[in-house]
């Protein structure tokens, strides 16, 4: 180590004064460290580059060997530094890249430190996002629009009362990926690229995503998820969750991230098939593809130069969201696409729904092992394959009431009482 004529005060000889040294460093850079995540003015520090280089430029003057075990020592002392508790989570205001725009219209040019900022001037006099509109026209039915309006503006407040995830399916090459491309441009770090399979199977994946606006599943899988416990935690969080970080004790963190999916097909479970999964999905179908449509290659830069007016679009759609307490716009269509979702990864739905086997009416009455045997049959003779019985039971409890289905232990069979369901009857002797 050297030294210069005018020593730093956190320099005495050969030795440094971390704390003297973080003390002068965070005066520079003013920062806190909330479950050692560093958060300045701009929100979350997503990559620690430029504090290691803030360090490095301090030290390199008077340290010849050892640096970077220096820097790795001082940025575990600057953590301590900053330490500070949970930044308060406000649903009234939206950080912008200028100051704090607050729900109620008024602006401050002032900076606080916050979870999360926009990298997106506020401009009240911003253009009206003319390529944005013309886009989206060819992507998606009118209803669809205003859903994917409430969407973008429910992802720039960390909230999750709305309950809901979206996903955009379509055949492929119809440019739905540039929805992502823009909501990147908008939410800037506060927007991760992933998997929401992996989100579900990877212990480590959900700590990634704390203090995270929205998370984007760019080619969503098309196997069916193993578990679906995490996602629809993730969807409906409102308490802080149990986080784990590789090599770190686990904590409790507080998650608002958003889940948004492109892809062929829907989000499927092996195993979940239960309303309360498909209910937290919003599922928009794209428009096809013309077979004439000469794609732009410069369309990406194109939508996101009108930013600062899609912001104003997007705070339309949070206005009418919260006018309507967190309840989306949704289309006659997207209705329809939820119900096909479960119908296709439920087949006891298809069962009820199907035609020879079975009938309704009030005053008949099944035995529950009558009613699988007969769904048994149909799964036979349609090529599905039969749940378990125990599944078949606990799937038939779920969807009872949607049927006017009444559970009871009174049914006559062999001479015995026995479980069943009144209000539906075998068509089959």
């Amino acid at each position: 180590m050297t030294t210069s004529s005018e020593s730093p005060a956190w320099l005495d000889g050969d030795k440094i004064d971390e704390v003297l040294f973080c003390e002068e460093l965070r005066r520079e850079h003013p920062m806190l460290c909330i479950h050692e995540v560093f958060f300045t003015v701009d929100g979350k520090v997503t990559d620690e580059g430029w504090i290691k280089n803030a360090i490095f430029e301090k030290l390199k003057p008077y340290v010849r060997r050892g640096l970077s075990r220096k820097i790795i020592s001082l940025l575990d002392t600057l953590r301590a530094c900053c330490y500070s508790s949970p930044l308060p989570i406000y649903h009234d205001r939206i950080h912008v890249a200028n100051g704090t725009l607050f729900l109620d219209g008024r602006f401050e040019a002032s900076k606080d430190f916050c979870l999360n900022r926009l990298p997106v001037r506020y401009d009240p006099e911003a253009a009206f996002p003319k390529k944005w509109l013309a886009f989206l026209n060819d992507l998606l039915i009118p209803e669809d629009i205003l859903t994917l309006q409430e969407f973008m503006g429910y992802c720039l407040i960390p909230s999750t009362k709305a309950q809901k995830m979206l996903m955009l399916v379509g055949k492929g090459g119809e440019g739905k990926s540039r929805v992502g491309i823009v909501l990147s441009a908008l939410l800037g770090t506060n927007m991760y690229n992933g998997s929401i399979a992996k989100v579900e199977t990877s212990p480590f994946a959900r700590a990634d995503l704390e203090y995270g606006l929205l998370l984007v599943d760019d080619d969503m899988k098309m196997e069916a998820l193993p578990q679906t416990n995490i996602i629809k935690s993730l969807v409906t969080a409102e308490m802080p969750m149990d986080l784990e970080k590789k090599g770190k004790q686990s904590y409790q963190g507080t998650m608002y991230v958003r889940l948004l999916g492109f892809g062929n097909g829907t989000l499927k479970s092996l195993y979940d098939r239960s309303v309360g999964f498909f209910r937290r999905q919003i599922i928009l179908t794209v428009k096809d593809r013309p077979k004439d449509r000469v794609d732009d290659p410069f369309l990406s830069e194109k939508l996101c130069g009108e930013i600062e007016g899609i912001l104003l679009w997007a705070l339309e759609g949070l206005h009418r969201l919260q006018a309507n307490d967190y309840k989306f716009t949704i289309s006659a269509r997207s209705r329809e696409n939820m119900q096909e979702s479960m119908t296709e990864s439920n087949n006891v739905i298809e069962f009820l729904k199907s035609e020879g086997y079975i009938g309704f009416k009030a005053d008949l009455d099944i035995s529950s092992q009558r009613l699988y045997e007969l769904y048994v049959l149909w799964c036979e003779e349609n090529a599905e394959k039969p749940l378990t019985t125990r599944s078949f039971c606990l799937q038939m409890a779920a969807l009872a009431a949607e049927y006017n289905l009444e559970p009871t232990n009174k049914v006559h069979a062999h001479g015995r009482q026995v479980r069943g369901y009144v209000g539906i009857y075998s068509l089959l002797p």
